[in-house]
């Protein structure tokens, strides 16, 4: 049973903007977006508590990606901009209903969310 579906991902310019959705079908308590790029591990790029609002970046996107809460019920969107080359990978939502850390402990340890998207890929070139 899938429970949660992105869309959004294809092909940018460097420099272009993208938007990431991801839509559940269940209530939870964090999301995040992760991304993976060949030869690389998962990595994770924001995450937001539904709880306290409260949202974690990894470095390298801070400044150009923003994650919020979408505007139908349990959705979470990714606004990326100034993309590069280097922010090409599949990316993955996931989610996490039961939350006994904090978000930015959560966004540096992906097994901490147990429900996850299929991915989509994103791809930055000119």
């Amino acid at each position: 049973q899938v429970h949660l579906v992105e869309s959004g991902g294809g092909l940018v310019q460097p420099g272009g903007s993208l938007t990431l959705s991801c839509a559940a079908s269940l209530d939870y308590s964090a999301f995040g977006w992760f991304r993976q790029a060949p030869g690389k591990a998962r990595e994770g790029v924001a995450c937001i508590s539904i709880l306290d609002g409260r949202t974690s970046y990894v470095d390298s996107v801070k400044g150009r990606f923003t994650i919020s809460m979408g505007n139908a019920k349990n959705s979470v969107s990714l606004q990326m901009d100034r993309l590069n080359a280097e922010d090409t990978a599949v990316y993955y939502c996931a989610a996490e209903p039961h939350v006994t850390t904090s978000v930015q402990a959560m966004c540096r340890d992906w097994p901490l969310f147990s429900s996850w998207g299929q991915g989509t890929q994103v791809t930055v070139s000119s």
